[in-house]
């Protein structure tokens, strides 16, 4: 994915998890829903792709996620915030299983290093690197700005009852 769709997810998890301060919550989430690309450092070690520490290996599991929420419930004991983080670091791999291309994800890492594709697959790969610049990644930005702009635009309105509370 571009990005965009991790992004319009932490996005509306922030609006959903606090309301006096959701945009430092928008902003946290969204980082959050990123952390699994992470993992692009590998090329930096030319760590191969399809391997367990490549892109979209480890990161992209149930176990990173988990041990994402134990570390929020160490620093902050708060049920809420830690079973947040979870989620919202599972859904990476969750969306970039939506994809049309790479290797999948290693979501039941260690357990198995095979990768996995959701069976239906509506979203375009997104080119990595300078390849963004390009036709295609013009449409991987398109596509995810269409399917994921309601997100967004949730979670930057403010609802009636919000609005009367200030």
């Amino acid at each position: 994915m571009a990005s965009f769709g991790h992004i319009a997810v932490g996005m509306a998890a922030g609006r959903a998890f606090s309301r006096k301060r959701a945009f430092i919550s928008m902003f946290a989430f969204s980082a959050l829903s990123m952390l699994p690309d992470a993992d692009v450092i590998a090329f930096v070690f030319r760590i191969p792709y399809a391997n367990q520490f490549g892109h979209r290996g480890a990161s992209h599991s149930v176990v990173f996620a988990v041990l994402c929420g134990v570390i929020v419930w160490l620093l902050r004991r708060d049920r809420r915030l830690t079973m947040f983080t979870f989620v919202v670091v599972l859904t990476h791999p969750l969306l970039d299983m939506l994809t049309d291309g790479g290797l999948g994800c290693a979501l039941l890492w260690p357990v198995t290093s095979a990768r996995y594709f959701w069976p239906v697959q509506p979203i375009p790969v997104a080119p990595i690197g300078a390849g963004m610049l390009s036709a295609r990644g013009l449409m991987v930005v398109v596509t995810e700005l269409v399917l994921f702009s309601p997100l967004v635009i949730w979670a930057l309105l403010r609802s009636r009852a919000e609005k009367t509370e200030t």
